[in-house]
């Protein structure tokens, strides 16, 4: 009698599959990463959801890398597909804030250095614009480069320019 061992056919290389449990292990790593907040919006089983609470309580190195391992290994058996595109939505919602921020710290530079044409720009782009406190706001931060007192009207420019594009 003839023993045979069914096995999954798997053409890959075992370096294919070492690199294949190395990224799996890194989307781990990321989850552990996250807020607590962010992981809840995630569909995730329970035994790697708690996997990976343990892995976040997990002070002492040789625990919290044993957990990781257990992680990386929990994370072969379910598609790591859903999980890559949330992380790529949260990594893009934090470079367009970036860059969001630094297009108003441009506008503030701009209105700073006496572009006043922006503001114009500024109050046909965001209805929710006041044209007065706009341009008290940009004199009044003016004036406080030139004389070099303070950041405040600076601030309250900036902070201005960003409540307003929020809306």
């Amino acid at each position: 009698m003839e023993f045979e061992v069914f096995m999954e056919k798997d053409d890959r290389s075992r370096t294919q599959k070492k690199k294949a449990d190395r990224a799996l292990k890194k989307l781990g790593e990321s989850l552990v990463a996250l807020p607590a907040l962010q992981l809840e919006r995630l569909e995730l089983d329970d035994e790697l959801r708690q996997a990976i609470d343990l892995a976040k309580r997990s002070t002492r190195h040789g625990a919290k890398r044993r957990q990781m391992q257990y992680v990386g290994g929990l994370m072969r058996e379910i598609d790591p597909a859903p999980i890559e595109q949330f992380l790529a939505d949260i990594k893009r919602g934090h470079d367009q804030a970036v860059s969001a921020f630094k297009q108003i710290e441009r506008w503030r530079d701009e209105l700073v250095d006496g572009n006043d044409s922006l503001i114009e720009e500024i109050l046909n782009r965001f209805s929710a614009a006041d044209r007065q406190r706009l341009t008290q706001l940009v004199r009044s931060a003016r004036k406080q480069t030139q004389t070099g007192s303070g950041q405040k009207p600076s601030r309250k420019l900036f902070g201005y320019l960003k409540e307003i594009s929020a809306s």
